[in-house]
């Protein structure tokens, strides 16, 4: 599943993991970052935690682990992390979310 051509226009994301794994789109505010995020390869995000994020499963399947509890996720399913709670995860190629942070700057925008 794809997102529609118009959100390829939406700013392009410098996150810490490799281009060829997963692409990130952004809308920003002052309030927060929603995040299109589309994984290509399979992939596994190491336990961290920030501040608030919700997010919501489009297409695939993500294992997360959060303070502890492991849960799988499909579509529609979403998550709820409130600030400073531990996380980690492990999302299977072709998977696709949404995710949205209390952080504005948790990600710059690429240049």
């Amino acid at each position: 599943m794809a997102y529609p051509h118009f959100i390829d226009a939406f700013p392009t994301l410098d996150i810490p993991f490799p281009e060829d794994v997963v692409e990130a789109r952004a809308i920003r505010s002052d309030a927060g970052l929603f995040v299109f995020f589309s994984f290509h390869k399979d992939f596994e995000i190491p336990e961290h935690s920030h501040k608030a994020q919700w997010g919501t499963l489009v297409a695939g399947e993500i294992e997360m682990t959060i303070d502890g509890e492991t849960r799988t996720f499909g579509p529609g399913d979403s998550w709820d992390l409130p600030s400073g709670v531990p996380h980690s995860a492990r999302i299977k190629a072709g998977t696709v979310a949404v995710d949205v942070f209390e952080e504005a700057d948790r990600y710059p925008i690429k240049p």
